[in-house]
């Protein structure tokens, strides 16, 4: 379905549209701020055809949500100069006092014809790194299920009186039936049951993005360099980031993935606030199990880890160590991007032996 109101014909320069699950609004501004035209469309290739196919291509912004990325490569295929708005960084339309669909597309134009850079405009990956990213996705979805599972399991047998040994996730379907009560073992064994069907699961997409790491992202192998950070977070990272020349300075990247501290200054007042935790929660949360590996018993001596664990200090307080976490994950991503950008060789205690040689 399609249909608009025209209020006058002009010259349009900057259009809005807002998208909604099944339908979009759009709003045609001219090059002199008049709304000329409104309406909706069916949110498919063939609507987005018959309703902004039949005039020339023009300025068009749009919000990111679920179907922005099919949506802007769509109309950039149609010739459009396509704009996707961050709401997280635009409050007049993320939270406006008068909101709807029809007022969303408006202040969307009207905030394209006056500075696009007020929009915080983001880029789409590519339909295959898209794709690809899906597959890692997919990936931790199925391994929080069967944290869910595990969990549940445990929590009806200590019910139960019971309690299931510590074990891996791997092996918990295997060890802990010999643990479960006769009482609770019709609804503890489906549990089991499924938490095998998921791990087998699990290491069969595993073995997949191995060889997709491999075969179509050897750059994967720069960042494996660094003790601590394995496929999943280094195929993660060139899927999120795409293209490292997005970034003029690697600095930029730790805001990027939400690791820089939340800012409200306000004269003498400069609180101390939480991560922004923007950006893509999957990488960021890969990034800092890899520095809570490379702060562990096991993490290999480097310069990262030196610095990290003068900001833990004793360890004993946890507030304290949980920013020594963060602070390593942000630097920790900041030089990932560093080694992808020139493909140098990884030297663990390169600072250290330039202090030494100084010396």
């Amino acid at each position: 379905m399609t249909k608009g109101n025209t209020v006058a014909k002009a010259a349009t320069d900057y259009i809005g549209l807002d998208l909604s699950d099944r339908t979009a609004t759009y709003v045609v501004l001219s090059a002199v701020g008049e709304v000329v035209e409104d309406g909706k469309l069916t949110l498919s290739e063939a609507g987005l055809q018959r309703a902004l196919g039949r005039r020339p291509p023009t300025q068009i912004a749009i919000e990111v949500g679920g179907h922005s990325p099919w949506v802007s490569r769509s109309l950039a295929a149609m010739g459009y100069d396509v704009t996707v708005a961050n709401p997280r960084q635009v409050k007049l339309i993320s939270h406006g006092q008068r909101k709807s669909d029809l007022l969303d597309a408006e202040n969307l134009a009207r905030l394209l014809r006056y500075d696009r850079a007020m929009l915080r405009p983001i880029i789409h990956r590519g339909s295959a790194t898209q794709a690809d990213l899906a597959l890692l996705r997919s990936r931790d979805v199925i391994v929080r299920a069967r944290t869910r599972l595990i969990s549940s399991a445990r929590n009806m047998v200590k019910a139960a009186g019971g309690r299931l040994p510590r074990c891996s996730a791997e092996s918990f379907h295997h060890k802990v039936c010999d643990h479960v009560p006769e009482l609770v073992k019709p609804a503890i064994q489906p549990l089991l049951e499924a938490a095998a069907g998921l791990t087998e699961q699990i290491a069969r997409m595993t073995r997949q993005l191995d060889t997709l790491a491999d075969e179509r992202y050897p750059e994967t192998k720069v960042l494996r360099q660094i003790k601590g950070v394995g496929t999943l977070t280094s195929l993660a990272f060139v899927l999120t980031l795409e293209e490292p020349q997005r970034f003029g300075k690697s600095r930029s990247v730790g805001a990027f993935l939400g690791l820089v501290p939340r800012q409200h200054d306000s004269g003498e007042s400069q609180p101390q606030l939480r991560i922004t935790k923007a950006g893509e929660p999957l990488l960021r949360r890969l990034v800092v199990q890899s520095a809570q590996y490379m702060l562990g018993p096991f993490g290999e001596d480097c310069d990262l880890r030196r610095w990290g664990l003068k900001l833990a200090g004793d360890g004993k307080n946890r507030i304290r160590r949980n920013k020594a976490v963060i602070a390593v994950a942000r630097k920790l991503a900041v030089f990932m991007h560093r080694l992808w950008l020139t493909g140098e060789v990884y030297e663990p205690l390169y600072q250290a032996k330039l202090r030494q040689e100084a010396a």
